[in-house]
């Protein structure tokens, strides 16, 4: 399992019983977490706290707070700052584990030592966004198909001072736009993508991931470079192991280029008070072979 273990803005306190106890730069929230599902005892630092969310049993739920809060606040990352705001399905607009993509990411950006352009599809609020522009790419382009997120995706670019680098943002359903791009002939060194399980694009445009995974990939090898850095893919799909997406980068990409290596697995975020881990999704990876 990969872990994000460089975070000083942020950490789970302690998880178990179905719930997570975070610090997200020293405002406390309760949320529900469904991987968290082995039992504790919450001791009472569950009970001081700023924030929880609640769920509801049809469906949904609702954030109860126990302060005035600030109607957003920032969190670090090395060098990348974020917005953050408990929103009303549950989120905060960052998912802290993905830190161990953003590095991975950088990394190989910056060692590439030649120009790499990338794709970052299903982007949310653009932490990789910012992470591989940071780093030296020297164009990203970063598609999601809601416009909110894309709002808060300019504002995470504006905190990270990256205003005068090349970001393109742009509201469209990823599968159309990779579609287009093709035909126009564009092409992509890196590709990024976090599908969600179950979406809808701008006009509608039902994304589920068993059903349109394969296809997405399988257009997005279209648009690869002749000479690609790497293709990442992260999931939070139920159901969907690590194992399903190395096979998938295995059928598609690394047929097409064989050189590359693959790997696959978990997630995950250490837990301060008893050095548990939770896990937090998969990834599948073919990234460029240097030796």
């Amino acid at each position: 399992m990969r872990l994000s273990t460089d975070w000083k803005d942020y950490e789970i306190i302690d998880a178990g019983s179905g719930e997570k106890l975070e610090n997200w730069n020293g405002i406390i929230l309760r949320r529900p977490d469904p991987q968290a599902i082995w039992k504790i005892d919450k001791n009472q630092h569950w009970n001081h706290i700023d924030g929880c969310y609640h769920r509801n049993k049809k469906g949904g739920g609702n954030w109860e707070f126990y302060k005035k809060m600030p109607e957003y606040w920032h969190v670090h990352y090395k060098e990348l700052t974020f917005k953050v705001t408990p929103t009303n399905f549950k989120h905060t607009g960052l998912f802290p584990e993905q830190a161990v993509n953003w590095d991975f990411a950088m990394n190989k950006i910056r060692n590439a030592k030649r120009e790499i352009k990338v794709l970052n599809l299903f982007a949310y609020t653009g932490a990789a966004t910012m992470a591989c522009s940071k780093a030296g790419a020297i164009q990203v382009v970063h598609v999601d198909a809601s416009k909110g997120m894309i709002e808060w995706a300019k504002e995470n670019m504006r905190l990270s001072n990256l205003e005068d680098h090349s970001i393109r943002f742009i509201v469209d359903d990823c599968l159309k736009f990779v579609e287009r791009e093709a035909r126009r002939e564009n092409q992509y060194d890196v590709i990024i993508m976090d599908p969600p399980s179950y979406g809808r694009g701008p006009k509608g445009e039902v994304w589920k991931f068993e059903d349109n995974i394969y296809k997405l990939i399988n257009a997005c090898m279209k648009i690869l470079s002749d000479k690609p850095l790497f293709f990442l893919v992260n999931s939070y799909t139920t159901g969907v192991s690590a194992t399903v997406l190395e096979n998938i980068l295995k059928t598609t990409i690394l047929k097409k280029y064989p050189k590359g290596i693959i790997q696959s697995g978990e997630i995950g975020l250490p837990i301060t008070k008893n050095q548990l881990i939770l896990p937090c999704g998969i990834y599948g990876i073919w990234e460029e072979n240097s030796i």
